[in-house]
């Protein structure tokens, strides 16, 4: 057998002082003749599984960022606190993945060198603490945020094949302090069970492009034509939502739909709101204090003009992009007023986009009349009907009947016997797995997906083909000219071979090399 790699003493001493939290060196630890145990194994064991654990969460966290404004928008329903906890998230997340990743570097060093793993009781602590928070993390996700774990499915039609590639080259670098500690231990039961677990997961792992599939590895000539954008209240990124700053905004992004929210006033007069209460998006507050916690419907029209409804969005930053704002978009914002729905109409007949809106609340006891006041507008505003999309389930035959020309858009799939056939679906973009989308498409469905913001979860799903998709980040988006990435299946086939080719080799080489 060969001998440890070489290791100078001060950078093995640097190493046990980082591992065990303590200043003895090399030379010295042998002469005390203090051995790896059993139990400093399982700590070891322990500590790879954390770092896998915190690892996962990572790329969780990564994942619902696509998400994370309406978690934000929810922690304010609930207390009145406005933060983005995005970046908390974030930053908490880092701080863990990089402790468990240090710590796990140290060991496999210090396991190459051949010292001991005497793990300190504060990193034991701070370990359990850790798998402790990532736990709670998880738990709390599947419990308030459970949408999130097919948010994860479609993810890994997106991430699927470089996933792959990036835990083959992890687990091929663990070869190394694995061929080590076989070719020094004397424990034949021991080896036999680490080389035996090691194969399987590597056979695994070399065959698992089999069972990978993603709707984005195709030939070039099959791609469908990129989705349609339709800007979530406008484009919210860049103006206060839910205004006409927001609406011409989104028109500058090339959105072809306005997606909006209606209310109607207590004197009926409907409204751009997406809140029960205006609180979040208006300074009813400082106006109204004393009718702050009313819903929305409970101000008349002449209350709600006086509101400021664009202040806030500089003042809480809802996203980063506020940030970079120009003046004269500052000084735009802080002019914006709470919209009438006649305005919207007018403004998107200008500007030759439709708008797709919701009535609400749908549980209110006049809502037949917010139906006939809304329709009221639409009708005598001019607009095209056909540029009106209606999203309210309630009363929906009544609207049929008052206007036929506008477009029937609904919050569900196909039933079987249809008794007549949906044109246009919109729903969550976890709902329509990408064979149902192709379905939907052969059959001339209109498919919208909401809310779409990340580049990756765009190009899978304009990969699938869906017909549009609401978006907060229409800016973004609209200078995608390509899915992020886009592999015919040869050349991902030849890229598993070479991957899998490589990672053999190098085990192979490891092994003998430390023999």
């Amino acid at each position: 057998m060969a001998d440890p790699l070489a290791c100078c003493r001060p950078c093995a001493t640097c190493l046990l002082c980082l591992y065990s939290c303590q200043w003895i060196t090399a030379k010295k630890e042998k002469r005390k003749g203090l051995r790896t145990t059993k139990c400093d194994y399982s700590w070891f064991l322990f500590l790879f599984c954390v770092f896998l654990f915190t690892l996962v969460w990572l790329y969780f966290a990564i994942i619902i960022l696509n998400d994370f404004h309406n978690f934000n928008e929810f922690i304010f329903k609930q207390k009145k606190l406005w933060l983005d906890w995005s970046l908390v998230l974030l930053i908490a997340t880092a701080v863990l993945i990089t402790y468990a990743a240090g710590l796990l570097v140290l060991a496999l060093c210090l396991q190459l060198c051949g010292q001991p793993l005497k793990l300190h009781w504060l990193h034991k602590t701070l370990l359990i603490l850790t798998a402790l928070v990532v736990a709670a993390a998880f738990t709390g996700l599947g419990i308030k945020w459970a949408e999130e774990w097919k948010s994860a499915r479609v993810s890994l039609q997106a991430t699927g094949p470089f996933l792959h590639i990036g835990i083959v080259g992890g687990m091929t670098l663990l070869a190394w302090p694995l061929a080590s500690f076989i070719y020094r231990t004397r424990n034949t039961g021991i080896k036999v069970f680490l080389l035996l677990v090691y194969c399987a997961v590597m056979v695994a792992l070399y065959l698992a492009p089999l069972g990978i599939t993603s709707p984005c590895i195709m030939e070039e000539n099959q791609l469908p034509p990129k989705p349609a954008l339709v800007g979530h209240r406008g484009a919210p990124m860049l103006a206060p939502e839910n205004t006409l700053m927001s609406l011409h905004k989104a028109v500058g992004c090339d959105v072809q739909v306005f997606e909006t929210d209606v209310m109607v006033s207590a004197d009926g007069v409907p409204f751009l709101m997406h809140d029960d209460e205006l609180t979040r998006t208006t300074n009813v507050q400082a106006v109204f204090p004393e009718r702050a916690a009313l819903n929305s419907t409970a101000f008349n029209w002449t209350d709600l003009q006086q509101l400021d409804a664009g202040s806030w969005f500089l003042e809480r930053r809802p996203f980063p992009t506020v940030q970079s704002l120009s003046a004269r978009d500052r000084y735009q914002a802080t002019k914006q007023r709470i919209p009438s729905l006649e305005q919207a109409l007018e403004a998107a007949k200008q500007s030759n986009i439709s708008i797709m809106f919701d009535l609400r609340p749908e549980n209110h006891s006049d809502y037949q009349s917010f139906v006939n006041a809304t329709l009221e507008v639409i009708l005598q505003s001019g607009i095209p009907l056909q540029q009106v999309l209606w999203l309210p389930d309630g009363f929906r035959d009544q609207v049929k009947q008052q206007a036929p020309g506008v477009q029937q858009v609904y919050g569900r799939k196909r039933l079987q016997n249809e008794k007549e056939p949906l044109l246009h679906v919109n729903l969550p973009y976890q709902d329509m797995s990408s064979e149902e989308i192709r379905q939907y498409r052969q059959d001339n469905i209109s498919v919208n997906l909401y809310v779409v913001n990340q580049p990756w979860l765009f190009s899978v799903l304009w990969c699938s083909g869906v017909s549009s998709v609401t978006t907060n980040a229409c800016q973004v988006l609209k200078e995608m000219k390509h899915p992020i990435w886009l592999l015919p299946s040869s050349t991902y086939l030849m890229i598993w071979i070479v991957v899998d080719c490589t990672s053999f080799l190098t085990i192979l080489w490891a092994f003998l090399l430390l023999k």
